[in-house]
């Protein structure tokens, strides 16, 4: 198989090799504007940017990268004299500060009433964030519980979704495979400006995990991740597999705006899952906190969720959903 270098400078690393052997779903879509800023991110050894429109990228242990679906003529290998090896040592971020705002502005809190309709919350998502890319609006996180369905991202595989005519199907435009969301489960979508948070898309998977690790915590559960699969997990003697995942992450990067976001099981059916084989692993099952015998409400998870969120990213203000769903 080919193997394709993307220069991106993450964080601290300034290349990145990318291998397409063993892949380790990662759930994380990089749009074309947030691969290609000229100069400053993708390119600095002869300054010419390179272009890879419609990058959908999987993490491969939380380090490597996949590239897939990139057009024919960003299928080139770079000169020799610029390749890296892989990296492969475990990334960490570096200071408690990295995906905070320098200039400390709030991001909106917003909590939607009821149930949202899955198009609805794609086109706020997509206008929202590309206000955002434009200098025109505030970064926003966004709480909502979605009607019983499934969604599928780039990496889906037909096989994946069990029972089609079961919920309505929606394609996500995220990375990532088949995903349920219903009542009973906090979905947050993170409308977030990497510009201002250090440029670090593995850094704000590890934030991501971490912040839904520390609400998980304020209930007494102990959420873990783990290497090559990206979301939060509990362990779970005599279940599949030992453990099972309590929440999901799934994140699209579009001119360095997240979209998309996390997703926690609070009290869902659980049963729903069955109809798909959930971001495509099937030797692990899913829990919540249902489930594990912590029986909260939505708005007790939505104070320690806004809690937990504020310590790694930075203030908050709460507004109203209405204007919100009314503009897009």
């Amino acid at each position: 198989m080919t193997v394709i270098h993307l220069y991106l400078a993450f964080g601290d690393e300034g290349v990145v090799g990318i291998d397409p052997e063993g892949v380790v779903l990662g759930r994380i879509e990089l749009d074309d504007g947030a691969a290609t800023h000229a100069q400053e991110v993708v390119d600095r050894h002869d300054g010419e940017a390179q272009l890879y429109r419609n990058v959908d990228f999987n993490l491969i242990e939380r380090v490597h990268i996949l590239i897939q679906h990139a057009p024919a003529e960003s299928r080139r290998t770079p000169p020799q004299k610029h390749r890296l090896p892989m990296i492969t040592e475990e990334l960490i971020c570096v200071g408690p500060d990295k995906l905070r705002r320098a200039d400390s502005r709030p991001v909106e809190w917003v909590v939607a009433p009821g149930l949202l309709d899955y198009p609805t919350a794609l086109a706020t998502m997509k206008e929202r964030a590309a206000a955002i890319a434009r200098g025109e609006a505030e970064e926003l996180v966004w709480l909502v519980e979605h009607p019983p369905l499934y969604t599928s991202g780039t990496s889906a595989e037909a096989g994946d979704l069990l029972q089609p005519n079961r919920f309505p199907v929606y394609e996500a435009g995220r990375g990532g495979e088949y995903t349920y969301h219903g009542p009973g489960q906090r979905v947050v979508y993170l409308m977030l400006d990497l510009r201002e948070r250090g440029r670090d898309v593995r850094c704000l998977v590890q934030g991501l995990e971490g912040w839904i690790a520390d609400t998980l915590s304020a209930f007494n559960v102990t959420g873990e991740s783990r290497e090559g699969r990206i979301g939060v997990w509990v362990k779970q003697p005599g279940r599949l597999g030992g453990e099972s995942k309590i929440a999901a992450i799934g994140v699209r990067v579009s001119k360095w705006v997240t979209t998309h976001g996390i997703a926690i099981n609070v009290a869902p059916d659980l049963s729903h899952f069955d109809g798909i084989v959930p971001c495509g692993i099937s030797d692990r099952g899913v829990t919540s906190l249902e489930d594990l015998c912590q029986i909260v409400s939505m708005p007790e998870v939505d104070m320690a969720l806004r809690a937990a969120f504020e310590r790694r990213f930075g203030p908050t203000i709460a507004h109203t959903a209405e204007s919100l769903v009314t503009a897009a």
